[in-house]
């Protein structure tokens, strides 16, 4: 019978919770698999739908949660030696296990802060076909709808911003529309440039688009140093000076940044 990667690793695989070396040779079992990397797509697409029905203020504490097991991690990755990565058989229900079934199951109470000799670590390693995204969800009466480059939208329309750093420790989530203006999303406050968390990750607040003409192109820029936000922001007012060129051309920014955007097409409803 074929490998088939399991349900539970596949999910750390989606997250981004599994150290450099698992992870890579994780993604490679998988893209030999039979729909191994179409499993992987539909968890993420869903994982990033599930996160978009959370009101804000979930969100930001899920958010805040995971920092809080990544600080801790940190902490612990500096005063002890290297280990292997035990799988979830072996720990019974480890903290990532916890924050996976979290996302999927977003009416169960919190499980426990996690004590640091428990935790995961959550670094994240760049791996071949492992590349920062943004997902982009418009709030609707029944299930978020995701959307696509090009799709339409109206003012008034809420969104739902995630991304997916793919192993990119530093990055920022911003907007050009028709009018020229510029919209900082990420990071809030404005301080730095955003530290990137594993795995699929919703920004704490939603954000209703305006009567802005024409379109709203989103940016997701990512770095593996920390880098001048006011000089990023600079480069996308200079930008968006010009709708035509923003609505197509990437940012000016300098090689050691790299960037992915969406553009969504706004028009009145119908």
């Amino acid at each position: 019978m074929p490998h088939r990667t399991p349900d539970w690793l596949l999910e750390r695989i989606a997250l981004g919770e599994l150290p450099p070396e698992e992870l890579a040779a994780a993604r490679a079992r998988l893209a030999t698999e039979p729909g191994g990397l179409e499993r992987l797509a539909k968890l993420e697409a869903d994982d990033g739908a599930t996160l978009a029905k959370l009101p804000p203020s979930q969100v930001a504490a899920e958010v805040e949660r995971r920092r809080r097991v990544v600080d801790a991690s940190r902490s612990l990755s500096a005063s002890t030696p290297p280990r292997r990565w035990l799988p979830a058989v072996a720990l019974g229900l480890p903290v990532a296990v916890g924050l996976a079934l979290l996302m999927f199951v977003s009416q169960r109470e919190l499980p426990e802060e996690p004590r640091p000799q428990q935790a995961v670590l959550l670094e994240t390693t760049r791996t071949k076909g492992l590349e920062p995204k943004l997902l982009i969800h418009r709030q609707t009466a029944g299930a978020p709808e995701p959307l696509v480059d090009s799709a339409r939208v109206h003012a008034g329309d809420v969104l739902q911003l995630s991304y997916v750093s793919g192993g990119r420790p530093y990055g920022a989530v911003l907007s050009v529309d028709g009018r020229g203006s510029v919209t900082l999303h990420a990071p809030e406050p404005p301080t730095g440039p955003l530290e990137l968390k594993g795995g699929t990750v919703p920004l704490p607040s939603a954000y209703a688009l305006d009567d802005a003409p024409a379109f709203e192109r989103f940016f997701f820029v990512t770095s593996d140093e920390p880098f001048d936000l006011n000089a990023l922001m600079e480069s996308a007012r200079e930008l968006a000076r010009e709708p035509e060129r923003a609505r197509r051309e990437p940012l000016p920014l300098p090689p050691s940044l790299s960037q992915t955007s969406l553009v969504l097409e706004k028009g009145p409803r119908t």
